[in-house]
């Protein structure tokens, strides 16, 4: 699972680097102020979590369990849900998009506290 977590921790960063750029480069143009501003928070999150994708494989080397393992999946899902919500959002203009954004927040929460608790049961 640690070798997993890395290659998709690596795999977000270099995504999040990419839409950073993409959305610096190529949208500025093109977005209104707002929209911009909603897609750099979903490239801002994408590479948090990429971190922490990088922080969960090491847990789940150092602590292993299902709490650790949980907390990379919920990184994964918090970013496919939070950003890519924000970047659907700013893309297309649909503002509901944005009904999903939380959802994302909440794997985020829930990872950080998967991470949590895999660190304070580790014997």
């Amino acid at each position: 699972m640690d070798r997993l977590f890395v290659m998709i921790g690596a795999l977000s960063g270099g995504i999040g680097v990419a839409a950073g750029a993409f959305g610096a480069h190529a949208l500025k143009a093109r977005l209104e102020p707002r929209m911009l501003e909603v897609f750099e928070t979903g490239a801002r999150y994408q590479m948090y979590h990429a971190i922490a994708m990088l922080a969960a494989a090491w847990i789940v080397t150092r602590f292993p369990g299902s709490l650790a393992n949980a907390s990379g999946w919920l990184f994964l899902a918090g970013t496919l849900l939070f950003s890519g919500s924000l970047y659907a959002m700013a893309l297309t203009g649909v503002r509901a998009l944005g009904a999903i954004t939380p959802l994302g927040g909440v794997c985020f929460i829930a990872g950080w506290a998967c991470l949590a608790l895999a660190a304070m049961r580790a014997r």
